[in-house]
């Protein structure tokens, strides 16, 4: 009876690992999908800023000042909005990595307590009084 408990523990701990091996699955996808929007606003930013160059520098350099500064704050909001999420997800990441490693430990016990639990139930070479 103990032996077919742990065994329905240990499937519960590999339930949870797969389902946080999942979600860490996401997250990286996720932080793979910041870092791509990082470098398409990066873009982005220097084409516009490229434009405005090419149009207004010479002929018109009070408006190419303001709209290159206009242009600058946006990027940097976009920027410190994509960070933020960065940082987000970083911290789910580090969560779940925690969990698993946690859920690991409990599994390996739990093992453990298997062998000794079967090994204690079974006698090697006689009967057991």
């Amino acid at each position: 009876m103990a032996i077919s408990n742990i065994h329905e523990t240990l499937l519960m701990y590999a339930k949870r690992k797969s389902l946080i091996n999942d979600q860490l699955s996401t997250n990286m996808m996720n932080m793979l999908n910041s870092s791509k929007q990082v470098a398409e606003e990066q873009a982005k930013y220097n084409d516009q800023i490229s434009d405005v160059y090419y149009n207004y520098y010479e002929d018109d350099p009070d408006t190419y000042e303001i709209l290159t500064e206009q242009l600058e704050r946006e990027h940097e909001l976009d920027l410190a909005n994509l960070n933020s999420w960065e940082q987000e997800l970083e911290l789910e990441k580090n969560n779940l990595e925690t969990q698993l490693n946690e859920i690991n430990t409990y599994e390996s016990t739990w093992t453990k307590l298997l062998q000794t639990n079967i090994k204690n139930d079974f006698s090697y070479g006689g009967v057991s009084q």
